[in-house]
């Protein structure tokens, strides 16, 4: 049975003895492949051709379609700057120069002044809009950055971390494993374009 991962409490409610798996992208079972939603068929199609054809091929498909060949993590590891938005998304803006300007002072404080408001008042209307503390959606924004440059440039993993702001390797290769339990090196050799 396939559902979409948006719906995988729902149907463990609804089949308690099931085993929901709701973080594969797809799944393959011996001759059977499953997935659910748009973007996951997209994302089985392309492992389907890579099976049968072989990893250069699937790449040139995934280019020529302008997606992923392999979407790193998985369900739950949907965009930071999506998950961020609220109905209003009245930080936006904020996320848009977070975004270009990772390696910058991005404590509440500073937040805080860009958004034209107290550290007090930011810090609870920011919980309230994305239902992340500012430390979260920093540190999910960052890390976003960091696997796009581990995946299309071959910077050296300390260019990486002071780039995307986590300023030590270290600290980069913490939040990887935190996040999805790889370090940055063992994710780039699985997911770089130029592997």
């Amino acid at each position: 049975m396939v559902t979409h991962w948006t719906r995988c409490d729902a149907l463990r409610a609804l089949y308690p003895a099931a085993r929901v798996e709701a973080d594969p992208i797809f799944i393959r079972d011996g001759a059977l492949w499953t997935s659910a939603g748009v973007t996951a068929g997209i994302d089985l199609a392309l492992a389907l051709v890579e099976a049968d054809l072989g990893r250069e091929t699937s790449l040139a498909v995934a280019r020529h379609l302008v997606v992923f060949l392999k979407r790193p993590g998985g369900q739950a590891q949907f965009s930071a700057a999506l998950s961020l938005q609220g109905g209003d998304d009245r930080f936006g803006r904020l996320h848009a120069w977070i975004g270009e300007n990772l390696a910058a002072d991005l404590t509440i404080p500073a937040l805080a002044d860009r958004a034209g408001m107290s550290p007090r008042s930011f810090a609870r209307h920011y919980r309230a809009a994305t239902g992340r503390s500012p430390a979260e959606a920093i540190e999910g924004i960052r890390f976003e950055a960091a696997r796009r440059l581990l995946e299309e440039t071959d910077l050296p993993l300390k260019r990486i971390a002071e780039r995307c702001g986590f300023r030590a390797e270290e600290t980069l290769r913490r939040v990887f494993l935190r996040r999805i339990a790889t370090t940055p090196g063992d994710y780039r050799r699985r997911f770089a374009a130029f592997a």
